[in-house]
């Protein structure tokens, strides 16, 4: 139902495809192929800037938040602490300049309580929304489609996604507490067993950002929502782009870009500014790869009952490149 007819050639192309494990090498060829034509198309390089501009603004707001946050079920004085295994992802001068804002921050909410807490944490929710609106606004042009979402429902979108965050970072918080507990211990029955931890860690965290990025790729365009099958490849390789980006990008900044001697006091925020683009730019191309994806097939990508093409809700959805 809502398949047409396909020749055999079409069919190698991908056309019959009801899963990204099903296209051929031909298939993904083209698909990286126009990946790379709509890259340029859609200025992916200058969304990604803005995404990282919006995002440095809500920076503060989100810290903030998240230590508000964690300081109603514990202690918020340990976050700078708990925060240490988290900051291992960040570049050297941006983990510091987070580690300041950090330590200014808890001092801050320590005398917040009740109504003023409450305020607080609205405020700071508010704030951190810009960088998902952003991102949504970015997604809906990487997806080609028209946001006609009213501004209440678009506003409770990006706080949801903002909330979202807030709720990761409290999480990354309690999971830092928990493993830097386990690895006093493990430390003692060698390095090998702390080495395993450390793998076991980081395959956590990816294993998170995956999740965390499908979730975004499924509700932030406004479009009918696709299959979650649909959204696992670009999110895989979002998570391992972003992983390069940050570690390739923080030794760059620690060997040979000298950015203090370039921008003097403000080289570490320079330094975290590159830092949200390169993860803004992961994202948006990892969503780029899962629309061009889901453009190959003439299958229905979207939930639900499968429908023919022009009635699915979706941009990318409603049309096949193995078609044309």
């Amino acid at each position: 139902m809502g398949v047409p007819a396909v020749s055999p050639v079409e069919r190698e192309r991908g056309a019959d495809a009801a899963d990204p494990a099903d296209y051929s090498l031909r298939s993904y060829r083209e698909i990286a192929r126009r990946a790379w034509i709509k890259n340029s198309e859609h200025n992916l390089s200058l969304l990604a800037a803005g995404v990282a501009f919006y995002a440095f603004l809500s920076f503060v707001p989100l810290l903030a938040a998240v230590i508000m946050a964690y300081g109603l079920i514990a202690d918020a004085s340990a976050v700078s602490r708990h925060m240490t295994m988290i900051l291992d992802l960040v570049p050297v001068d941006a983990a510091r300049l987070i580690n300041q804002q950090l330590t200014d921050l808890t001092q801050a909410a320590a005398g917040k309580k009740g109504l003023a807490l409450v305020v607080a944490m609205a405020v700071s929710l508010y704030g951190a929304s810009r960088a998902s609106g952003a991102m949504i606004s970015s997604l809906n042009i990487v997806y080609e489609e028209e946001d006609r979402r009213s501004y209440i429902r678009w506003s409770l979108l990006a706080a949801a996604l903002a909330g979202g965050a807030i709720l990761l970072g409290v999480s990354g918080l309690f999971a830092a507490s928990m493993l830097g507990t386990a690895e006093t211990w493990i430390r003692a029955m060698g390095p090998l067993a702390a080495s395993a931890l450390r793998v076991f860690s980081w395959a956590i965290a990816a294993a998170i950002c995956v999740l965390m990025f499908a979730i975004i790729y499924r509700f932030a365009p406004n479009r009918a929502d696709a299959r979650w099958q649909w959204l696992s490849l670009g999110s895989v390789l979002a998570t391992l782009m972003w992983l390069a980006a940050t570690g390739g990008f923080g030794l760059y900044a620690a060997r040979f870009g000298d950015y203090d001697a370039t921008y003097g006091s403000l080289g570490a925020v320079v330094v975290l500014l590159m830092w949200l683009y390169l993860s803004a730019y992961s994202v948006l191309l990892g969503g780029l790869i899962n629309a061009e994806m889901e453009r190959q097939t003439a299958r229905d990508t979207t939930t639900g009952t499968p429908r023919p093409m022009g009635r699915r809700g979706a941009v990318v959805a409603d049309t096949s490149a193995a078609l044309d």
